[in-house]
């Protein structure tokens, strides 16, 4: 006969947790893959104290967590194959819930404040070729099962490379998005509920006016501008299978995913001479250190830029 399996947490612990991610959500404005994300790691990590223990974890425990106990965890979680990027992530979450606990008189957050973050590895973005973005863009319709849901792939794609948006972005936008043909920009909510203002090239206005006029179902204010087949919110599953479907029919590598769409707008716009500080803004980056990745990604068309633009290079090419 199996053991029991043993209880991870007091009714009193999992309230704490309850009340951080309630937290998170209002106060914080933490997007829900974030509040998920952060559950399911503390949840884990309270099954790991609980083996450790013999008992459930109580509050206790992580009042006299020490950077050694995170350090366990997290050798643990690496063994099963979690890389740094993951790694770093359950230990925010478990920092962010140690704080809360703090907050409230029941913990110290001096210990997994002392344990270093795993290191990440650098890795550059990956964006497509110009004319490969462009090649996604008009061959989404390609194939399609109706002309409406070819048009609405059409309109997703354009709206990820054309505005730069996040795929979570673009599928947030209600029905009476875009309906102005003449419009020049738009505001976007992003991440942590940071407005931005976003220009609209008319390929993208045009894009969504075609979906609009073909699409079967009222796009209202309030509902979702982007519809699955039978009319429900169109899920980011159903565009990433789409970009699945075009990286097989023109021959692109696996990284060319929604994402790649995004890195593209911003890797194109540095290579035609675009101001850090404006794309930083266009994309809706908190620091300008996460855009300064993009001006790794291509060097060599920077380095041609430079020398056809600085005064002191064009002085030497004609010396």
């Amino acid at each position: 006969m199996s053991e029991p399996l043993l209880v991870s947490a007091t009714a009193p612990l999992l309230q704490l947790k309850a009340a951080w991610l309630d937290r998170l959500g209002v106060e914080r404005h933490a997007g829900r893959l974030t509040i998920e994300a952060y559950e399911r790691d503390v949840r884990q990590f309270f099954g790991f104290l609980a083996r450790y223990h013999g008992r459930p974890a109580e509050p206790g425990d992580l009042a006299a967590l020490s950077a050694t106990d995170l350090r366990a965890f997290l050798a643990e979680r690496r063994r099963e194959g979690l890389g740094p990027r993951s790694l770093n992530r359950i230990l925010s979450g478990i920092r962010s819930f140690v704080r809360h606990l703090e907050r409230e008189g029941l913990a110290s957050s001096a210990g997994p404040a002392a344990m270093r973050a795993p290191k990440q590895p650098k890795s550059l973005p990956r964006p497509l070729a110009v004319v490969d973005a462009l090649a996604v863009t008009e061959e989404a319709g390609a194939m399609a099962s109706s002309p409406w849901i070819a048009a609405r792939n059409v309109a997703v794609l354009t709206l990820l490379y054309g505005c730069g948006l996040r795929i979570s972005e673009a599928l947030g936008l209600e029905g009476d998005a875009l309906a102005d043909e003449t419009a020049r920009s738009m505001t976007i909510l992003g991440k942590g509920r940071k407005e931005r203002l976003v220009p609209l090239l008319p390929a993208v206005l045009e894009a969504v006016a075609a979906y609009r006029r073909l699409c079967p179902f009222d796009l209202a204010a309030g509902t979702p501008l982007f519809r699955g087949a039978r009319g429900g919110p169109l899920r980011p599953q159903i565009v990433q299978a789409e970009m699945a479907r075009l990286r097989g029919l023109l021959g692109l590598p696996a990284s060319a995913t929604p994402h790649a769409l995004r890195h593209s707008f911003a890797t194109h716009l540095l290579a035609k001479g675009g101001d850090l500080r404006t794309i930083q803004d266009l994309l809706g980056h908190a620091s300008l250190s996460s855009t300064q990745i993009y001006t790794a990604v291509d060097g060599g068309r920077l380095l041609q830029a430079f020398e056809t633009a600085h005064p002191r290079a064009r002085r030497a090419r004609a010396g």
